[in-house]
């Protein structure tokens, strides 16, 4: 058999596997849910050690599904949410959070108990912060840390190892203590570009500890992504996955990056090679990232980055996002009373509710051209976990205006394309932003679940007016970090060499113009009523 290449993927909901073989073809995969807890004040907690589990339950799956023999994975790749992971000195979980729970020793990237905190390390305005947009998102990991050592003292001095996710299963999975660039870049404040921490940072913030022993608890030694890792798997985590000892592990990447680097710089259609400067990666899940490769840097405000190096060597990265993607639109179909009708009729076709509700969408209107018109008069701005970017306003909520009694399947129809068309006015906002720095893309390339649906796509390419291409891989996530094993098995020389050999474009979607277009116009005039309305409103109770 050929060398084949695994990629895993620690989402919020699941951990998943690929094998890969060198050419990008998926072989064989396997998801294993993880859990979630969920408390007042914002709290979302999971387990280290539950995820581990579920990452080894999946890869012995994808081996025994594929009936590939050990020794022919040649190397290994992970990613994952950008959630924060909390061990003692002897690498033992330690609890976060008020259940006083060792289990839960990770707080996840959507909680959002740090919001004070993350006020505070704004109002320092401190240089660091130009790096990521201007302003810091409770998402990343200082302020999470400050609201650790401010609530929970005892848990932040016993702490020998904070470890961003995507770090976490590579140490779990190597010994190693090296972080990627990726993760401490993105979500640590690291710069990259210096090669540095900043102690003045941590100490004008509050976590002056931190910046002792040369970083040592949160990463003494950063490397490039895909750099191998101590000497490969250990015999513990080699046993634990079914694999062989030493087989070779890469820095790792997070979830969204992995998605990046499994869509951008492939081949087109035609066979061509593509510029990665010339295409916005948007990865689609629970929530959405948006990844824009430049080779100078640039600012753009509520935008995160510019990043060096932190998605592909040499490039500046600027990451932006919807903090609830998938989430909004699964929250606001299932508020419609017509839900349980939907569901039932799904289930009995057996696709996915969403699915479901495209299929009578694009009926109803008679194309998937004109579908978005269905939501002519039903205005959505779903941003039900704050707004990301480009304002960076983790307070912003949700909007939904034109409700009526109207209560059967046309209608929640009606809302679903209607939050469709609000999902990606709010992306619109992130690209025209960027646009006004003067970072320039010709194509959207998209991935994730959502990514597979025909109306998004012909829906993001109208609101945008930019065409919109989909990978060939229908797993670009675990192709990334299945890429991230190639390099460093030392098949690939580099990320974009991988690209190239690996990533190919399979259907390019083009905007329509016309009345089409003229209808996303108002759409989008109405989105931004509703969203600025919402401020105002805000506003008269702060």
């Amino acid at each position: 058999m050929d060398d084949l290449f695994i990629g895993i993927d620690v989402g919020t909901g699941s951990a998943r596997a690929g094998l890969f073989y060198g050419s990008g073809r998926l072989l064989a995969s396997a998801r294993h849910p993880i859990r979630t807890w969920r408390e007042d004040g914002d709290i979302v907690e999971q387990s280290s050690h539950d995820i581990w589990q579920a990452v080894c339950a999946c890869v012995r799956e994808a081996m025994a599904t594929s009936k590939a023999a050990p020794d022919t994975v040649k190397g290994i790749g992970f990613d994952a949410t950008c959630s924060l992971v909390v061990l003692d000195r002897e690498a033992r979980p330690l609890a976060v959070g008020p259940s006083n729970d060792p289990a839960r020793n990770i707080i996840v990237w959507m909680d959002h108990r740090a919001m004070d905190q993350t006020a505070r390390i704004n109002a320092t305005h401190h240089p660091v912060l130009n790096y990521v947009g201007g302003v810091i998102s409770p998402e990343m990991e200082t302020p999470k840390l400050l609201w650790l050592k401010e609530n929970r003292p005892e848990i932040f001095q016993a702490a020998g190892h904070f470890f961003d996710l995507a770090d976490f299963l590579s140490f779990r999975a190597t010994g190693a203590l090296e972080r990627s660039v990726c993760t401490v870049t993105c979500k640590w404040t690291y710069l990259a570009h210096e090669k540095r921490w900043d102690a003045d940072y941590f100490r004008s913030i509050g976590l002056d500890e931190l910046a002792e022993d040369d970083f040592t608890r949160i990463g003494s030694t950063i490397v490039d992504i895909a750099t191998p890792l101590g000497r490969g798997l250990t015999a513990e985590a080699a046993h634990e996955l079914g694999l062989l000892p030493g087989t070779p592990v890469g820095a790792s990447l997070i979830d969204a990056h992995a998605g990046g680097v499994g869509t951008v710089g492939g081949s087109s259609p035609a066979g061509e090679a593509s510029d990665p400067t010339s295409e916005l990666a948007l990865i689609m899940g629970t929530s959405l990232c948006s990844m824009a490769l430049t080779r100078e840097p640039t600012f753009v405000d509520g935008v995160w980055g510019p990043y060096f190096g932190a998605m592909l060597p040499g490039y500046w990265l600027l990451e932006g996002g919807q903090s609830a993607y998938g989430a909004a639109l699964d929250r606001l179909v299932a508020m419609h009373p017509a839900f349980g009708e939907a569901k039932a009729a799904a289930d009995e076709a057996g696709i996915p509710v969403l699915d479901h509700l495209e299929r009578h969408a694009v009926q109803l209107a008679g194309s998937i051209e004109q579908a978005a018109t269905l939501a002519r008069r039903l205005h959505v701005v779903p941003e039900l976990l704050g707004n990301r970017a480009p304002e960076a306003d983790p307070d912003a909520t949700g909007v939904i205006a034109g409700l009526t009694l109207a209560n059967g399947l046309d209608d929640l129809a009606r809302l679903f394309v209607a939050t469709l068309c609000g999902l990606c006015y709010g992306t619109r906002q992130i690209i025209e932003a960027n646009q006004a720095k003067g970072v320039r893309f010709e194509t959207l390339v998209v991935s994730g679940g959502a990514a597979r649906s025909p109306l998004l796509r012909q829906v993001l390419a109208d609101a945008t007016g930019l065409r919109v291409a989909l990978p060939e891989s229908d797993e670009p996530v675990l192709l990334g970090s299945a890429m991230v094993g190639s390099v460093a098995a030392g098949r690939q020389p580099d990320l974009p060499s991988a690209a190239r050999a690996m990533v190919r474009i399979a259907e390019v979607v083009q905007p329509s113009h016309g009345q089409i277009a003229d209808f996303h116009a108002a759409k989008f005039a109405a989105f931004q009523i509703l969203q600025t309305s919402e401020r105002r409103m805000r506003n008269l109770f702060r």
